[in-house]
């Protein structure tokens, strides 16, 4: 299969004052069942031991800004986006960890559980801890380290 030159969606991804060097963009494409999500993220340290060894969560979030400082980082990106109302781990917006190593991460990977366009208005989030794919409602992924807001990629 041959991804197109543009993405139907995209987000711009910043660090928060914790971790300002964090920068990149996560792109959505349109694919016969779902997405196609590719991410080029940097400014990502490894962390050691207890903050997961190069992993790092991955989500979209249902809130459409990466705005508050409400409980957190990024309190108005809101929980996981979760249409179905399901259990952690299938949330809709629940997506594979992040790898760093030396500082970069990229992936790219399908998911049937959205189309681009059903997460534009949304943010994607990156978290300091790895998911763990059991604890309710988000995976224990710690402290919001990066976010950006999705949007139709001519908007």
């Amino acid at each position: 299969m041959k991804l197109p030159q543009e993405p139907d969606a995209c987000a711009v991804i910043a660090g928060n004052e914790n971790y300002p060097d964090i920068q990149g963009i996560v792109k959505f494409y349109d694919t016969y069942g779902g997405s196609i999500i590719a991410a080029e993220i940097t400014g990502i340290r490894n962390q050691a031991g207890e903050k997961g060894e190069g992993f790092f969560g991955f989500h979209i979030h249902e809130g459409a800004s990466c705005g508050g400082t409400g409980d957190g980082s990024f309190a108005e990106a809101g929980g996981h986006y979760n249409p179905e109302d399901k259990p952690h781990p299938e949330h809709a917006g629940d997506l594979p960890p992040l790898l760093a190593c030396d500082g970069e991460a990229w992936m790219m990977f399908f998911t049937g559980r959205f189309f681009p366009e059903d997460v534009i208005g949304r943010t994607v989030v990156i978290h300091e801890m790895p998911d763990d794919f059991r604890s309710q409602p988000a995976g224990n992924a710690g402290e919001r380290i990066a976010c950006g807001e999705i949007k139709g990629y001519n908007s």
